[in-house]
């Protein structure tokens, strides 16, 4: 009995003392404690590995990397990318560590930017972070529902595809998302437990049949390999270009940033919880990409593949069974399906902070915190109206709606990008940075310039189309999307935004100024 006494007592200890950090970290930021503080460490870690959903988006993903390069573009890319996103998190973690709040990005740009630039740069920050969310919730419904449709093609040889069906079936998946986000708020840890597990043992039930079952090729094939059916005439430029394919796997790990705010000991658990979710889901997706490959069988006939993706092919090479294939692609796609809570709750909780800071129109009602379930309900509304809005575009073009969904890279790696350069410019002046408990220390210069390389690599080649020659329909279009909604964003601005947003507001009294976050610790 002694012995439990003490050890609850040691428990109550640290939790009051996680409470008193988290409290300080808001009052030094002027912001009030809006949420309930329901996510610890063990399941804030599993929303942002399950929302990463990395080993199953190589499955999804990885026909853009076969297109171009084949596979020394999948294995060599996504080790090139697992690497950039492993430097990329440690930097964001940093970042995270000085100032966890829901606003993230454009937060710590508002710290680190000199004064005269401050405020604009961290408007564009928000603006194409928000972008970057908004298409990335959009992405994961439609990789549900068109993973859905690939199951009907396999199992029903007369169902005639439509991209109509699609839509229909995303916005069935955004339904069970908001009903996630709203009515099961306060079940959301519990619930990221278990998608957890299910994300751990669903890698182990389609990896043991896929290698067992599978014809295999030689090791040759899979790291030796250099197959270009992309049209580019340089062979650099085309694995740079494939690099698209492998990407995406490694897309939302700034997820904690967003709910920093529901954390417990959120300066701590959040840095640790990035890196550690490209640790864990690195390892598996690696796994996935070598057992894909050694069990592709006839790779032209799964990139032609009637589902519209190679990998239902490939486990239906492997079981010669509808069923065993139908059970095997259908652990993905319930996965996907759930990493879209995420998707919107991390992009619910960024369009909120950006109201609450008066960064996007009718801010004062779309920063409201339901009283019932300390949930911003109009932002998780306004979040899903919009990926709603994304969807219907795929009924119309499927290229416009892939321009959208590109913009995932473009929009959240310039948002990762503008802080961390910003911090890099601090380093080199050697000017005063507010450090959090999580710091990388005198190497952090080093792991923040190898993290500006690649972003800045990844972004400019997102905007290249895939194959040549270049069509309506092959056409990369993101680039005009992405720069469009920008304008879009930088004309509100100009009009009305100037004259309301001031930066980060001071909600209590912190150590900044009366407008903004610039003054925070410097």
């Amino acid at each position: 009995m002694p012995f439990k006494h003490g050890e609850l007592a040691v428990q109550e200890l640290s939790s009051a003392r996680h409470q008193a950090r988290d409290a300080a970290d808001l009052a030094r930021h002027g912001k009030k404690q809006r949420f309930e503080r329901n996510f610890g460490f063990l399941s804030m870690l599993g929303f942002t590995t399950t929302m990463m959903c990395t080993w199953e988006a190589v499955l999804f993903a990885n026909p853009t990397a076969m297109l171009d390069g084949g596979p020394a573009t999948l294995v060599y890319g996504y080790l090139f990318c697992w690497f950039g996103a492993l430097v990329t998190a440690m930097s964001l973690a940093e970042l995270a560590s000085m100032a966890p709040t829901s606003s993230g990005q454009y937060h710590w740009v508002a710290m680190l930017a000199p004064k005269s630039h401050a405020v604009f740069l961290s408007w564009v920050t928000g603006w194409v972070d928000m972008i970057g969310w908004w298409a990335n919730t959009a992405t994961g419904v439609y990789f549900g529902a068109t993973l859905t449709q690939g199951l009907l093609v396999l199992n029903y040889p007369g169902y005639n595809y439509q991209r109509w069906h699609g839509t229909l079936l995303m916005f069935a998946e955004l339904g069970i998302c908001v009903l996630v986000n709203s009515i099961g708020a306060r079940l959301l840890p519990k619930v990221e437990g278990l998608i957890l597990i299910i994300h751990t043992m669903g890698f182990f039930a389609v990896l043991i049949p896929l290698v067992y079952l599978a014809p295999h090729q030689d090791a040759s094939f899979v790291f030796g390999s250099f197959i270009n059916n992309s049209g580019w005439s340089s062979a650099g430029l085309t694995w740079l270009i494939g690099l698209m394919g492998t990407n995406l796997p490694f897309i939302g790990y700034d997820g904690p940033c967003h709910m920093a705010e529901e954390v417990v000991n959120a300066s701590v658990v959040v840095p640790w919880c990035m890196i550690g979710t490209i640790l864990l889901n690195g390892s598996l997706g690696f796994a996935i990409v070598l057992a894909f490959l050694f069990c592709i069988g006839d790779m032209e006939k799964a990139l032609d593949s009637a589902t519209g993706y190679d990998f239902i092919e490939v486990f239906f090479n492997a079981t010669r069974s509808h069923a065993g294939t139908s059970v095997m692609t259908a652990i993905p796609t319930a996965l996907v399906i759930c990493a879209s809570f995420g998707f919107l709750a991390s992009t619910s909780r960024l369009t909120w902070a950006f109201a609450r800071d008066k960064g996007v129109p009718f801010a004062d009602y779309f920063s409201h915190v339901s009283t019932t379930n300390a949930v911003p309900l109009r932002a998780v509304g306004l979040a899903a109206l919009i990926t709603a809005c994304i969807c219907v575009i795929n009924v119309g073009s499927s290229a416009a709606f892939s321009a959208f969904v590109s913009l995932t890279t473009a929009g959240l790696f310039l948002s990762y990008m503008i802080p961390i350069t910003l911090l890099v410019i601090r380093r080199v002046r050697r000017q005063p940075i507010p450090f959090g408990p999580w710091t990388l220390g005198r190497g952090g210069i080093v792991v923040n310039l190898a993290s500006i390389a690649f972003l800045t690599i990844t972004i400019f080649f997102s905007f290249f189309p895939s194959e040549l020659p270049v069509t309506a329909v092959n056409m990369n279009w993101s680039v005009v999307v992405f720069f469009g909604e920008l304008f879009i964003g930088l004309a509100w601005y100009v009009v009305r935004g100037r004259h309301v947003y001031h930066g980060p507001i001071v909600e209590t009294g912190g150590d900044e100024d009366s407008h903004s976050g610039l003054a925070v610790g410097l």
